[in-house]
C-alpha cells in the first residue's frame, strides 16, 4: 500500500531526430526502469512512425501534462522537442530527473536481480 503512495506518472524525454530508430531502445530501457521502480510511465517512443515533429508534440505535450514527473534522458539539451517538454515539466512544477549516465541495463540488473541484457539485444 505504501508504494502506491511514492507512484508517480513519468514521462520520458530525449533525443530522437536523427538517431538509430530514433533512440527507442534508451526510451524503453529508461520505461522499464521507472515501471520497475512502481511508476506509470508515459513513453512517447511507443508512437508510430510517420508522423511530422508537429504531430508527435501535438500528442506528447498532453502526455507530459498528465505526468508528476519528467525524466530526461542523456542528451537531451541538443533535442528540440525535450527542451520544449523540459521548459513545460518547469512552467508546471513537474520533478526533474536527470539519466546523468546511469546504465539503464545496468539498473535493471540491480533492480530485477537478473541479467535483461537477454530480453533486449544491441541495436
Amino acid at each position: 500500500m505504501a508504494r502506491n503512495i511514492l507512484r508517480k506518472k513519468v514521462y520520458i524525454a530525449g533525443p530522437m531526430s536523427g538517431l538509430i530508430d530514433f533512440n527507442r531502445r534508451e526510451f524503453h530501457l529508461a520505461a522499464e526502469v521507472q515501471r520497475e521502480l512502481g511508476h506509470t510511465v508515459l513513453n512517447p517512443a511507443i508512437l508510430p512512425d510517420g508522423l511530422t515533429e508537429q504531430e508527435y508534440m501535438s500528442i506528447c505535450l498532453p502526455m507530459l501534462m498528465c505526468c508528476d514527473r519528467i525524466y530526461l534522458l542523456d542528451n537531451w539539451a541538443s533535442s528540440k522537442g525535450a527542451k520544449a517538454e523540459f521548459a513545460l515539466a518547469n512552467k508546471l512544477g513537474l520533478d526533474v530527473l536527470f539519466q546523468d549516465g546511469n546504465d539503464h541495463e545496468v539498473t535493471l540488473i540491480g533492480l530485477r536481480g537478473d541479467d535483461c541484457s537477454q530480453d533486449h539485444p544491441a541495436a
